[in-house]
């Protein structure tokens, strides 16, 4: 086994699920015992689905992504690599994050610093993980980050080969011509080094256009395969030949009406025409199309009663064509935050929102989570909003954990019938929001709630001070707990006792930070980490005693 050596992680922007029993007590900062330090297992899964961009009130970037990258080496170091990469296919096949930077980055320790059968198991992962040439670009630089000097050996380059192989060869034309370089690489780069041997007529064809930057001819006797891939390529070259002008734009419309064109295939000249965009608009990606919302309103494409806005809307509504294209809840979340607020987060691009299109996104973020099965049991949601709930922003994003937690409120509240809203920092204090409002009302309500410091036994508490009767309390909070004299876990069997009721608690951490609140020991009492689209459902199984 290699030497164990920690650089910094990449700012990994991703949240989503990570549940963890495996904990040991610690002592909080006033003395007592009651918090509980999540395992390095845990620390890998919080790590895997929230990364550590933007760091916490607590833990800068630097300090959060050294502790988690540091959890990973020991688990490597303890032979534990098979288990890390199950827990990254996981999390990647399963699309709980909406950014991959975690998992990469995951892979990449595990297939430098593993065993001979850690890093096999970590290049076999690594095709099902790179599904696009920024993913892999992004894998190998991370590679070369963690010390990887010793040149490219026979598991990395067989992986590599994979990635290439394992698509259709028009797939594979798509893609070495809409993401050409990233994080410094070029598929020349990464076809020569990996020594890629194409496995048919037309992945030698796109392969010799990815080295060469030259469309070759097409062989008289050919499979439909290649041919439509050098179509494909074909159209991508006589774009770059549609000069700006009507002329130009007619004859890139006539590209557009016969091929899979996508916007980075496009000259940027062409990029402010409505026409374009509208041509592009139908057959566009969903990642691609939410992420140019903005700019497609800008421009005058998209306004009220247009049948541009129509189809975006369409596709919005489309519940499983979301689950299917792995569109996270978050990354809707963050696109109607941004979309509202009329302006891009970065550059001077602004626009005016088209109502409907909000609509649509608010409906989009509760369609991204996988279907939840109502439980019918008695909820009580108790929401932190203390000071640190309300500092930065979830991934380096606009969103705070106290918008998020809000949101993802929502979710429960609007699959069960019963439910009772609390928000709670050092006091308790009413949270008057109900299903029937969108995200922006929610977070606007949450917003004029005063902050304070955390106390997450209240809501235990109080349900047993007023006689509630709650089959489960559900806690969204940022795990940077301060405890009075009672610990959640404490209240919880206090309430349990008072009432006669088995109530189960589950914590919704909104950061990756290494504190677990619910006691490990205890089966009613679960730990989850907030925005991923299975979330919602692991929960309603917990409260189910399914899990």
């Amino acid at each position: 086994m290699q030497p164990m050596s920690i650089v910094m992680p990449p700012s990994a922007d991703a949240v989503g699920f990570a549940a963890s029993r495996e904990a040991r007590p610690a002592v909080n900062s006033a003395g007592g015992t009651g918090s509980f330090a999540v395992d390095d297992m845990g620390r890998l899964r919080r790590f895997l689905i929230l990364g550590s961009e933007g760091g916490t009130y607590y833990a800068s970037e630097r300090e959060l992504g050294l502790e988690n990258a540091a959890a990973v080496a020991r688990l490597i170091e303890a032979g534990r690599a098979s288990e890390i990469i199950a827990e990254v296919l996981a999390v990647s096949r399963g699309g709980r994050a909406p950014k991959q930077s975690p998992t990469l980055f995951v892979l990449a320790m595990v297939c430098r610093l593993a065993g001979a059968t850690g890093r096999k198991a970590g290049f076999a992962a690594l095709p099902s993980i790179a599904r696009t040439p920024t993913m892999l670009f992004e894998f190998l630089g991370l590679s070369q980050a963690l010390g990887e000097t010793s040149g490219w050996g026979r598991g990395l380059r067989a992986a590599v080969s994979r990635v290439y192989s394992s698509k259709s060869a028009v797939d594979v034309a798509y893609a070495v011509t809409k993401y050409k370089a990233r994080e410094g690489w070029t598929h020349r780069d990464v076809l020569r080094k990996a020594h890629v041997k194409p496995v048919s007529a037309g992945h030698q064809l796109v392969l010799q256009y990815a080295v060469s930057g030259a469309v070759g001819p097409l062989p008289e006797e050919t499979d439909p395969g290649t041919v439509e891939a050098h179509k494909l390529l074909s159209a991508v070259e006589a774009a770059k030949q549609c000069t700006a002008g009507p002329e130009g734009e007619a004859a890139l419309l006539a590209l557009l009406r016969e091929h899979r064109l996508a916007r980075e295939h496009l000259p940027t000249e062409h990029l402010a025409s409505p026409a374009v965009w509208a041509a592009i608009l139908p057959a566009m990606p969903l990642t691609a199309m939410i992420r140019n919302l903005g700019k497609m309103t800008a421009i005058g494409l998209l306004k009220p009663l247009s049948a541009a806005v129509t189809t975006v809307v369409a596709k919005l509504s489309d519940a499983e064509a979301l689950r299917k294209a792995r569109v996270h809840p978050f990354s809707v979340l963050v696109a109607l935050a941004t979309y509202k607020a009329g302006r891009g987060v970065r550059g001077s691009l602004q626009w005016e929102p088209v109502p409907a299109i909000v609509a649509a996104l608010d409906a989009a973020f509760y369609a991204a989570f996988a279907a939840i099965e109502p439980t019918g049991k008695r909820y009580v949601l108790a929401l932190d909003v203390s000071g640190s709930m309300g500092w930065g922003g979830i991934a380096g994003s606009i969103i705070t954990p106290r918008e998020a937690a809000a949101a993802m409120s929502m979710v429960t509240m609007r699959a069960e019938k019963e439910c009772h809203t609390v928000a709670f920092s050092h006091t308790l204090v009413p949270c008057p929001i109900d299903p029937s409002m969108c995200l922006d009302e929610v977070t606007s309500v949450t917003d004029r709630i005063p902050m304070g410091g955390t106390d997450c036994a209240l809501p235990m508490r109080w349900a047993q001070a007023a006689g509630v009767e709650a089959d489960v309390f559900v806690v969204y909070t940022d795990n940077e707990t301060w405890y009075g004299d009672v610990t959640p876990a404490e209240a919880l069997r206090s309430y349990r006792a008072a009432s006669g009721i088995d109530a189960k608690l589950i914590v919704v951490g909104m950061t990756a930070s290494g504190f677990s609140i619910a006691d490990p020991d205890d089966s009613g009492m679960l730990d989850i980490v907030g925005f991923d689209a299975a979330a919602p459902q692991i929960m309603a199984d917990f409260a189910l005693g399914r899990l």
